[in-house]
């Protein structure tokens, strides 16, 4: 299982949410080019981006801020937030990002999503943001009538291998996944599963990896010091 650790960024700034709410906005390291170089130091091979203004307007707003960390970072990178057209994918994979992330875009454009993986494959990622078991969009804003497996069958059949899947409820709250979800939504679909929200502890990781996870997103238990990176990484290679 490959732990990512995520900078999100809001006004430039690296900062971290509660349970996907603007107002709990708060910086957590002094700038992302510092946090993805203690990323890289602790041995990660892949890292996690959000442009959390971009989700929010549906546009990328701090795009060129991320494609500059990526670049300087050395790391394996994936991005999400306001990418909502081929442009804007075309953007990040051709300033060496190597995955992008569609989210709303996967509820609200699904042709976004076929031409996509059309056009690059493996490089497309799905992220789905569920809370109650309901997907969300537009940077959480937004409900949607549609349940988080329903979407992820569907993101299957047009050719999506990998689902980057968010419980809103557990995110930024160090209170562990959702196992239950996690667990369900494994056996639903084959593609790869990236756990978003709530992992605090080692313990965690183990639980996630114990499910077949594909992947962890760590970002609150890196900043607040509950998880060791470097630690988590070296015990993931081992499982």
């Amino acid at each position: 299982m490959i732990i990512l650790p995520a900078i999100d960024i809001k006004d430039g700034n690296c900062v971290r949410l509660l349970k996907g709410d603007y107002s709990t906005a708060h910086q957590v390291c002094e700038s992302p080019y510092k946090a993805a170089e203690q990323f890289a130091n602790a041995g990660a091979t892949w890292m996690h981006m959000v442009d959390l203004d971009g989700a929010k307007d549906a546009k990328l707003v701090n795009a060129d801020l991320i494609a500059d960390v990526a670049k300087s970072s050395g790391l394996s990178v994936e991005v999400g937030g306001g990418i909502r057209d081929m442009n804007a994918v075309e953007y990040y994979l051709s300033r060496g990002i190597n995955r992008v992330i569609l989210g709303s875009a996967a509820v609200k454009n699904q042709q976004l999503v076929i031409d996509a993986v059309k056009e690059y494959g493996d490089r497309i990622v799905v992220g789905i943001d569920a809370k109650d078991g309901m997907v969300r969009a537009e940077g959480w804003l937004d409900n949607s009538e549609i349940n988080y497996i329903e979407l992820a069958k569907r993101m299957e059949d047009v050719g999506v291998k990998t689902i980057v899947f968010t419980d809103i409820d557990q995110d930024g709250t160090l209170a562990g996944p959702n196992l239950k979800q996690l667990d369900d939504l494994t056996h639903e679909v084959s593609c790869n599963i990236i756990a978003s929200g709530g992992v605090a502890v080692l313990k965690d990781l183990v639980n996630l990896s114990d499910l077949d996870i594909y992947g962890a997103i760590c970002g609150k238990a890196i900043y607040s010091g509950t998880i060791d990176l470097k630690q988590a990484i070296e015990m993931t290679t081992k499982i």
